[in-house]
């Protein structure tokens, strides 16, 4: 158990990291290979392990900083950002995890991390606890330009309902980043509900408002006749209620 004190110590880690530790590839690939056979640690995947907690057999490295070893470059984001910052309210076993290198969706332990596409750079901080994670303001952009695919029109109003502040400034930079008149549309739209409890200004959607040219959209694929309407400032036809989806559990995103 020589190494054993330092995987614990990094929690999660590749290949490269125990030849960084032991100065020796073909060591390296020993020490893996006889701490996989007496449980010291797990694969997670090709080239990524855990360390094991010996007194209950669990892994040390939790969902979130597993997602943030898969690739150099990857982070949480989305849903599972929200989740991460405590802003839902059930847990969820998939784990979305944006990258600029593309990996295979793959299950650990009853967790399946979810590969996203990195849209946008700005927005990623590094946390002490070795979480990489899209900030608040990111995860709010982010969520409302997906949702279709990921978490939920229910789970992201949730979501979004449980946060008690957020800097206009940042969502406003990466809408810039994102660049895309239909996210204006939507942020607008849907922050506007949510104005008062996150503290954001006129100001803030009168800039999402000045990005609008006359191109008309639907808030979601499947609105039905007897529940839209058209909301003339954002130039989207969008549910008769919006935050009725919150107390109905429900419809196309539930």
């Amino acid at each position: 158990m020589k190494h054993y004190k330092e995987l614990l110590a990094k929690g999660c880690f590749t290949g490269e990291d125990v030849c960084n530790m032991v100065g020796n590839p073909n060591t390296a690939s020993n020490l893996i290979q006889n701490y996989l056979k007496k449980g010291y640690i797990k694969r997670v995947k090709r080239n990524l392990y855990v360390a094991v907690n010996m007194a209950d057999g669990m892994a040390v490295a939790n969902r979130f900083v597993i997602a943030s070893h898969i690739t150099q470059s990857a982070y949480v984001s989305h849903h599972s950002a929200f989740s991460y910052y405590g802003y839902t309210n059930q847990v969820f076993y998939d784990v979305y995890v944006s990258s600029g290198a593309k990996f295979n969706s793959f299950e650990f332990e009853g967790v399946t991390f979810r590969y996203v596409m990195a849209r946008i750079e700005a927005g990623v901080e590094k946390k002490a606890d070795g979480v990489n994670v899209t900030d608040l303001e990111r995860t709010v952009i982010d969520s409302i330009n997906d949702f279709e695919k990921i978490g939920g029109l229910e789970e992201l109003l949730r979501s979004l309902a449980m946060m008690p502040y957020a800097d206009e400034g940042k969502l406003l930079r990466y809408l810039e980043s994102y660049d895309k008149q239909v996210l204006y549309q939507k942020a607008g739209y849907i922050l506007e509900h949510f104005k008062k409890e996150m503290f954001i200004s006129e100001r803030f959607f009168e800039q999402c408002a000045s990005r609008l040219s006359k191109s008309v959209r639907y808030l979601y694929n499947g609105l039905t006749k007897d529940n839209v309407h058209y909301d003339k400032r954002w130039q989207l036809y969008v549910p008769n209620d919006l935050l009725s989806i919150l107390f109905e559990g429900g419809g196309q995103f539930a």
